[in-house]
């Protein structure tokens, strides 16, 4: 089961302590008002029975007294009924009523005032015994209306508890937001980050509460990019320091690899495997500066995509017509940096080239807010597992060899992701519909 986020937790205690401070105030408050009700309704009945049964005792002669008679000469109020005891004999007005419960009659028969309440299938009633000189009378009192306003109140205080935890859970959900902000400006500020926005800092005014937190955040920041910019100075540094020996050693292979023929066949492979292995590296100093420009800003301009994917095709004898424009209008100038459009568009063609079995499409067109660069090949395809880590640096091994790499030092893909984070977008691979690899490009669109 998924952990509740912290907001959520935040507002879920409130919102319980809400629900068990209100449920408890509510309960107390009930039986208060239960009690106090209860009493005062006691109260009341106990002296109007007394009263009446002043009244009935008062209207009783000789034994030939009709009782029913003396019952039915007064009115005791709605809700009340009389019942009088005459040597075991009850007399009342109504046929069917309440019987009355044998421990209360005991009790008043033995000479003692008595109440008890009974619940009946109409409600609760109230029963008081009163004994008097030669009988007992009773007077049962309906508190179906006490009980009615006990519902009523209950069902507020009910509701009042069930409002008191919605607002404990609002006022958590609130809370939380508040409290959590800050830390939802440092969550902005690390996604900026990581996105390659190194400029991106808290404001350590904005909540002093946390002003030790933005300061420690923006000096981890500050040393990030001084240590970034330290590496990317050493590896330009090297890379450039690294091109005039490197000149050098490429003459004198060609020098070598011109005098091949005037060698012994062993002097002639080594010369050979020397001047293959110089090519190389002079192509991964090359590739490396270019890492390292990715980061520079851009020279933007109105490039005409289009010509430079067909001039591009034709250097390497693929045949231009591959080169489509899917956009409505035909147009394909873009505003972007044309040295950098053109290192992708290179790096794509030649990833296809040599690992892909050859370039069959290559689309470019707008969608949204991007320019899109699409080159469909015709290899086996690049594994789900292995569509971002063939865009990381010196990414070769079981990925490359399956795309039937032999040589290069896996710089080519990675230059194309880092060029198209340059232009705010990204660079993806997907499967081909019948078969290979599509590598996808995305590039910001810029206005003028």
């Amino acid at each position: 089961m998924p952990r509740l986020g912290l907001r959520a937790r935040v507002s879920t205690t409130v919102a319980v302590g809400a629900l068990v401070l209100s449920t408890a105030i509510a309960t107390l408050s009930y039986q208060f008002i239960r009690s106090s009700l209860l009493d005062e309704r006691r109260n009341v009945v106990w002296r109007t029975a007394y009263y009446d049964a002043s009244y009935v005792e008062a209207r009783i002669g000789d034994p030939g007294t009709d009782y029913v008679q003396v019952l039915s000469s007064f009115n005791p109020g709605r809700g009340r009924t009389p019942v009088l005891v005459v040597a075991g004999t009850p007399y009342r007005l109504d046929v069917a009523g309440v019987d009355i419960p044998r421990d209360l009659a005991a009790m008043v028969e033995g000479g003692q005032a008595a109440r008890q309440i009974v619940h009946t299938p109409q409600g609760p009633v109230m029963i008081i015994g009163i004994p008097l000189a030669t009988t007992q009378y009773y007077e049962i009192v309906s508190l179906r209306e006490l009980d009615n306003n006990l519902r009523q109140i209950g069902l507020v205080l009910t509701l009042v508890a069930g409002g008191v935890t919605l607002a404990g859970a609002a006022l958590g959900w609130y809370t939380g937001r508040r409290a959590l902000r800050p830390l939802a400006s440092v969550a902005e500020a690390a996604q900026g980050i990581a996105a390659g926005d190194l400029d991106a800092r808290l404001d350590p005014q904005a909540e002093p509460d946390l002003e030790r937190l933005a300061a420690s955040f923006n000096n981890m920041v500050d040393q990030l990019q001084q240590r970034i910019e330290r590496d990317r100075r050493f590896a330009a540094d090297v890379s450039h320091e690294l091109r005039s020996p490197l000149q050098t050693l490429a003459n004198a292979a060609a020098v070598l690899e011109r005098r091949q023929h005037q060698l012994d066949a062993r002097t002639a492979d080594a010369a050979r495997l020397v001047v293959e292995e110089v090519g190389r590296f002079q192509q991964l100093v090359t590739d490396l500066l270019e890492i390292t420009r990715a980061e520079s800003e851009l020279d933007l301009s109105d490039v005409d995509v289009l010509a430079l994917a067909r001039d591009l095709c034709k250097r390497r004898e693929i045949d231009p017509a591959v080169v489509t424009v899917l956009d409505r209008e035909g147009d394909a100038t873009w505003l972007a940096d044309a040295r950098r459009v053109e290192q992708i568009l290179g790096n794509l063609l030649e990833n296809a080239e040599r690992h892909g079995g050859g370039v069959v499409a290559v689309r470019l067109y707008q969608e949204g807010g991007y320019n899109v660069i699409e080159v469909d090949d015709d290899g086996p395809g690049v594994l789900p597992e292995n569509r971002e880590l063939i865009f990381r640096p010196f990414v070769r091994g079981s990925t490359a060899e399956r795309r039937g790499d032999t040589d290069g030092a896996g710089l080519g893909l990675a230059i194309v992701a880092r060029l198209a984070e340059s232009h705010g977008g990204r660079a993806t691979v997907l499967d081909r519909p019948g078969g290979g690899a599509r590598f996808r490009v995305e590039l910001g669109r810029r206005s003028s």
